[in-house]
């Protein structure tokens, strides 16, 4: 497969477009066939067994939200696979956004996964023979031999130690010293608090090379601090569980959508498809799980679509990930939009170790913080001030102190969350 996708990467994207809409022809016959929901869609739009679909005829399928996956639930999926593409397991989203899904997948969709997880890899050069650290959700603290059952089966690798995202930052650091990585894998933000907290202790890394990132937004304020406390840049990633990989960066930093295994669409409001630089709706297509396949399926999150990357590869471009809609601020004429509140403007008021912004209402926000003591009088009106100031609207803003700020259900942490969704 690592043959095919060196190959496949660099075709134009007209060729790998026609590729997509083949593998999608064969999807879409088995939806047809075997799957009863989808039957009486397709015939909507005037699908026809060993007929090519159009992309017009395909960008009038119904677009399927994570409320549809849970109510239609098993009528998605395809009873009839019988094991020809391997065994057939459940899984369910962490519910992280407040909708958790079932869905099924088979041994063909993990051997995807594992061979977009090797693709990375060497898109990045990474030296086999390292170790790897990861700080992550579903791990506890422990070592193994090698990086990996995705690399495992084809490369030798180096040892990994991992450690849960829980532990105290300062036991993380400290961890981190002691294990001195070539590479660490985490999220964004522990990665963004790993990075402030080895500035303020002189703490550094000698061996490491890259850091790796997924699950959350990746801000260009934690790529700056990173390159400040360790020098070293970072490679992320954008995937779900239900899909796997989305995008993976290539050296030029672009992340290309892994098209081979996944078809992907921007969309606007109105479901139309968006031009380069304008940001949308994310819908997945996963071509190659028949057990239940996922047509057009909003993810949740905004993306920027991008133009084609310098590097060369045919394969789509996602400038930018935005995060989810409840990452959004709404102003009370309506219009959304991603807030950005820089440390650099609240970092001097008031000794806050961690903070976190909350649309309650269209007019209304309260500021989170975790801080060592309570914020004097002055401290606090700063602090309003600051963000009175930043997020451009008179907002009644409201300060709530906490011991810890909690992660979500699946560990992640937001810097904005609005309760407005």
């Amino acid at each position: 497969m690592q043959y095919q996708l060196e190959r496949s990467q660099w075709l134009p994207a007209d060729q790998l477009a026609q590729a997509q809409f083949g593998q999608l022809q064969a999807l879409l016959e088995e939806c047809s066939e075997s799957i009863a929901y989808w039957r009486p869609v397709l015939e909507e739009i005037g699908f026809k067994a060993g007929v090519a679909i159009s992309q017009e005829a395909f960008s009038r399928l119904p677009i399927l939200s994570r409320a549809d996956i849970q109510a239609l639930g098993d009528k998605l999926f395809n009873p009839h696979l019988q094991g020809v593409h391997g065994k057939i397991v459940q899984g369910q989203t962490s519910g992280s956004t407040g909708t958790p899904v079932r869905f099924y997948q088979t041994d063909l969709t993990g051997h995807f996964w594992w061979a977009l997880t090797l693709r990375e890899h060497l898109w990045q050069r990474r030296n086999f023979s390292g170790k790897l650290a990861a700080i992550r959700s579903n791990v506890e603290r422990g070592h193994a031999l090698n990086w990996g059952a995705a690399l495992a089966q084809v490369v030798d690798t180096g040892p990994c130690s991992h450690l849960n995202i829980r532990t105290d930052i300062d036991e993380q650091l400290d961890w981190l010293i002691a294990e001195d990585p070539d590479y660490l894998l985490t999220h964004p933000s522990n990665l963004k608090q790993l990075a402030k907290r080895a500035l303020s202790r002189g703490a550094t890394l000698p061996r490491l090379r890259q850091l790796r990132t997924f699950g959350e937004a990746l801000s260009p304020e934690t790529i700056d601090l990173c390159r400040k406390a360790w020098d070293v840049g970072i490679a992320d990633i954008y995937t779900s569980e239900e899909a796997g990989y989305i995008a993976s960066q290539c050296e030029r930093g672009s992340y290309h959508v892994q098209a081979e295994n996944l078809l992907v669409e921007v969309v606007d409001e109105s479901g139309n498809a968006c031009a380069p630089g304008e940001i949308g709706r994310v819908l997945i297509t996963t071509l190659h799980n028949f057990a239940m396949p996922l047509i057009r399926y909003e993810i949740g999150d905004y993306a920027e679509l991008g133009k084609a990357c310098a590097c060369g590869r045919g394969l789509p471009v996602l400038r930018r990930i935005m995060g989810r809609v409840r990452n959004m601020l709404r102003l009370p004429d309506g219009t959304q939009h991603w807030p950005s509140f820089p440390e650099a403007r609240w970092v001097d008021i008031a000794p806050i170790q961690q903070l976190q912004v909350v649309q309650r209402a269209l007019d209304q926000i309260v500021l989170r913080i975790r801080a060592p003591r309570a914020l004097s009088a002055d401290e606090t009106s700063r602090l309003i001030a600051a963000f009175k100031d930043t997020l451009r609207f008179p907002y009644e803003i409201g300060i709530e102190q906490f011991a810890q700020i909690q992660r979500n259900a699946n560990f992640k942490f937001e810097d904005f969350v609005s309760e407005l969704v």
